[in-house]
């Protein structure tokens, strides 16, 4: 079937069973929607999870297009998605980005590692030329992000800070106290007083 052929042309795969990861081509949305586990991305649809392709055919006698599904590769392992909100932990700052490891997914725990980047342009929404990634997150935060329609390579997720409710919601002072939160931009050290820059997530409950 034309169809199935371009989904399956990518890897040189058949009968629907290749292993494919997060942002790799499934096929062309002009001959395939987007089902579970996939995305539209322009003309391109691409996976959003790791698993396996399968191509679902549209009802007898009907001119609609196939649909193209990936079945998660581990049943109960959540993964991040476009439009997930993700709890992570941030592991190396710099200039342009920092990456961070995704501890939870939608509030569920992830049982295999997941990378996250959080680029300069996705911290905030605003003043987006004047964001210092060094005063935005320190290695060890624990941050608040969401999962962009964007969603990176195989090697990475895309994390967008740009929101009030996203950010740093747990943080440790170069002091070794805990930061507590007194403004959009700055934690206060619990033992010491001393004052530091983040991109504070604005927290339900009441401080």
């Amino acid at each position: 079937m034309p169809m199935a052929a371009t989904a399956m042309d990518h890897d040189g795969g058949g009968g629907g069973g290749d292993v494919v990861t997060p942002g790799e081509l499934l096929g062309n949305s002009l001959t395939l929607v987007a089902g579970q586990g996939s995305y539209a991305d322009g003309r391109a649809v691409r996976a959003s999870v790791t698993g396996r392709r399968r191509i679902v055919p549209p009802p007898p006698g009907s001119d609609q297009r196939s649909t193209v599904e990936v079945v998660g590769h581990k049943a109960h392992s959540a993964v991040p998605q476009p439009g997930s909100v993700v709890i992570a932990r941030v592991t190396k700052v710099m200039a342009k980005m920092a990456s961070a490891d995704i501890l939870c997914v939608d509030s569920k725990a992830v049982k295999e590692k997941f990378t996250g980047l959080i680029r300069q342009q996705d911290v905030r929404a605003t003043e987006i030329d004047k964001v210092d990634m060094y005063q935005s997150y320190r290695p060890g935060d624990i941050v608040r992000a969401m999962v962009p329609l964007s969603l990176g390579d195989a090697r990475a997720y895309y994390l967008s800070t740009a929101k009030n409710e996203l950010g740093v919601v747990s943080a440790q002072s170069i002091a070794g106290g805990t930061l507590v939160p007194i403004s959009w931009t700055e934690m206060q050290c619990d033992l010491t007083g001393q004052i530091e820059q983040r991109k504070v997530a604005k927290e339900e409950r009441c401080l």
